[in-house]
């Protein structure tokens, strides 16, 4: 996945659509919702990049406790999301809100990895099922219990290739997907940002696009329809195609 920089990249590749002239101050908040969004999006692919490189860990069955406890996975998480955004996780002010949203994430992976360490240590047993889709999953719903009246992070995709329907766009997402980002001319790895309602609420809104690897094919790609190991039938898909949309919701106060 493509790592982006703070504020001069990642306003650079944002859509902003407005309907007013904004003000001062309306600018700046609309930049600091920028940054805060892609930062809880390279935090949540840092963390399932860190769950990904373990799997041959994860489902060796030869081995009992793997020592791939939460505080791990964070740690490694932190050093990957550095180096993809080039900035410190220890620079972002804690009493901010980018800095309350951050730990809450942080703290989500720690109790998603914890909360599995049976599976995840189970001897005797191959494939656990704790893949990076379903870390991702779980991860945004831990992370919803302590900021979802604030803040709301989910990885969705075209409804085609919904597997679990919990990940379904709303409709936000579906317009966004359909009118921008399935567009053949749309500009690879580019974000869209607007001010929309979610939930009858005013809200910011973001999303990132994520295509799919070689890693991914096995899964998704051919040929389609043949069962892949997750008991899923694969789509078929081929290297750079639309895989899935990371969705930020940033309510305003």
């Amino acid at each position: 996945m493509k790592s982006f920089r703070w504020r001069t990249s990642v306003l650079a590749f944002a859509v902003c659509v407005m309907v007013f002239v904004p003000t001062a101050a309306q600018s700046q908040e609309r930049e600091e919702d920028t940054v805060i969004a892609a930062s809880l999006t390279a935090m949540l692919r840092a963390s399932r990049t860190v769950v990904s490189r373990h799997q041959a860990l994860i489902n060796d069955p030869a081995i009992g406790d793997k020592g791939l406890t939460g505080k791990k996975v964070l740690a490694e998480a932190l050093v990957v999301y550095q180096e993809t955004t080039r900035t410190d996780p220890k620079s972002i002010a804690s009493g901010s809100r980018h800095g309350r949203l951050f730990r809450a994430q942080q703290e989500a992976i720690v109790e998603v990895i914890d909360a599995n360490q049976a599976s995840i240590n189970q001897a005797g047993v191959g494939f656990k099922g704790f893949i990076p889709s379903t870390f991702a999953r779980l991860l945004n719903e831990a992370f919803a219990k302590r900021t979802g009246s604030e803040a709301i992070v989910k990885v969705t995709a075209p409804e085609a290739l919904i597997r679990n329907r919990k990940s379904r766009p709303d409709d936000w997402e579906a317009a966004i997907i359909r009118d921008k980002l399935l567009r053949p001319d749309w500009p690879k790895g580019q974000m869209v940002t607007e001010l929309s309602a979610s939930q009858g609420r005013s809200a910011f809104r973001f999303a990132a696009p994520e295509y799919y690897a070689p890693s991914c094919l096995s899964c998704h790609g051919a040929p389609k329809g043949q069962i892949d190991i997750t008991g899923y039938p694969k789509e078929g898909a081929s290297e750079g195609d639309l895989g899935g949309v990371i969705s930020v919701t940033l309510f305003r106060r």
